[in-house]
């Protein structure tokens, strides 16, 4: 049995004028690290990767912590955690953060949001895109709340409206402008984003893995396009290091997002091990390229784990 703990953001102070932006500090953090002991036994990368059928139908619990988008925070705040705990972890990066020196869109849509009022980016969006192209029908409501579950309603309706809904040139429009007013593009990727120095020392330890180019929705791009996706940040990857066991999380974690051929590309490219974002523990039944996460908030020691 192999039950994942994945994490974003790690912060000593996440005050902001709009709450957008949500994760745990260091001493969280360190108290979870601390609580998961309780439940099972950490695995390093080379056990997960070589033993993975092994661990799925194990019944002792086995954990893997995972760390999404790369961001510098990761690296200084929490590493040092794992290293006192001798604990191992996956870091998944996307290469346009480096090779393009920019801020994906997922992130500035993070840091705009915690600037800015929710009914003033509506706004904007009303401005660029016909009003209909921006309502959500029931269906996608309730898959926002589903997804989104740690947001209100209005956050949540927003989120996926930005991050599924709204046509990639239309959110482009919408975002750079509002990310354009309040933020220097070039500070912020050396500010949120892990250094060269840091992905190296990670990629020694064959901690580095995949999260694709650009922090897209893979599911809804055509098969030349996820081919791309992956390629890139592989390649980067392994330009560090000759990673033999190369994993993938799939940006936004969704059905959507995961869809066929997602995890086929991802295979026929090299990945042994895949990670969505669906909730629950894996089994003998899981699927090694569509692992299932929780987030950190799911499980012992999280904000809301309840026994």
């Amino acid at each position: 049995m192999l039950t994942v703990c994945n994490f974003h953001y790690i912060r000593t102070n996440f005050e902001k004028p709009y709450p957008s932006i949500f994760g745990v500090t260091p001493i969280e953090f360190d108290n979870q690290i601390k609580e998961l002991k309780k439940i099972g036994e950490f695995i390093s990368i080379d056990q997960l990767v070589n033993n993975i059928d092994e661990i799925l139908v194990d019944t002792k619990n086995h954990l893997l912590i995972t760390f999404d988008d790369g961001l510098k925070e990761q690296f200084e705040l929490a590493l040092p955690i794992l290293e006192k705990n001798n604990i191992e972890a996956l870091f998944f990066i996307n290469s346009m953060n480096y090779i393009e020196k920019k801020v994906s869109m997922v992130h500035k849509i993070h840091l705009v949001r915690s600037e800015i009022n929710p009914n003033t980016i509506l706004s904007e969006v009303n401005k660029v895109c016909a009003i209909e192209r921006n309502e959500l029908t029931s269906d996608e409501m309730i898959k926002a709340v589903k997804h989104y579950r740690y947001d209100d309603q209005q956050s949540a309706h927003l989120k996926y409206l930005l991050n599924f809904k709204l046509p990639k040139k239309d959110l482009e429009l919408v975002i750079n402008s509002l990310f354009e007013t309040y933020f220097n593009e070039e500070e912020v990727v050396n500010s949120l984003y892990m250094t060269n120095n840091q992905l190296n020392y990670l990629a020694q330890k064959q901690m580095l893995g995949n999260h694709t180019h650009s922090h897209l929705a893979l599911g809804l791009l055509n098969e030349v396009q996820i081919e791309s996706e992956i390629f890139k940040t592989k390649s980067f990857i392994q330009s560090f290091q000759k990673n033999t066991n190369l994993a993938i999380s799939y940006p936004y974690g969704s059905e959507e997002a995961c869809q066929d051929p997602v995890t086929e590309i991802a295979k026929q490219l090299g990945h042994k091990i895949g990670f969505s974002m669906e909730r629950g523990t894996n089994d003998k039944t899981a699927n090694k390229l569509l692992l299932k996460r929780y987030s950190s908030n799911d499980l012992p020691g999280g904000k809301n784990y309840i026994e």
